[in-house]
């Protein structure tokens, strides 16, 4: 299981992401208010908060929400599970859709840093079932049957 460390939306693509708390997650469209929503594959991305906390203690200075990324949870290194692995939290049902991203345009923490995590580490899923997730509730995997 793992913890929800940040729940992070952008109202505008291509700026960072900020916390805000608590968010509605909308089935088949992704999280209320938030630019990357829509009826595609990669409507909600996850960041380990681990992978997270090892960038920083290389020296980046990055608030959650930085890297581009709708949830930061603890517990989990999300790039080394499979695609269509399912998750809920509260009665949000998630399914991992897609492991990294290409970056097309290095982003302001890779112009600095010389690196960014979310290419490779980040994760997208799908929203099967909507509600909300709030910073605090847990994250689990669902077994299939």
């Amino acid at each position: 299981m793992g913890n929800v460390i940040a729940v992070c939306i952008s109202e505008k693509k291509g700026v960072q992401k900020k916390n805000v708390g608590s968010a509605r997650f909308i089935e088949d469209w992704g999280i209320e208010n938030d630019a990357h929503a829509g009826t595609w594959h990669r409507q909600v991305s996850l960041l380990s908060h681990d992978r997270v906390e090892e960038f920083r203690a290389r020296g980046a200075v990055v608030e959650d929400g930085a890297f581009g990324e709708n949830l930061v949870v603890s517990g989990f290194d999300f790039k080394n599970l499979p695609v269509g692995t399912k998750f809920r939290c509260n009665d949000v049902l998630l399914e991992m859709t897609q492991i990294g991203k290409q970056c097309h345009a290095h982003c302001e923490i890779y112009k600095v840093m010389g690196d960014c995590i979310m290419p490779r580490e980040g994760v997208f899923a799908r929203v099967l079932h909507g509600g909300t997730i709030s910073v605090g509730d847990t994250l689990s995997i669902v077994e299939e049957e």
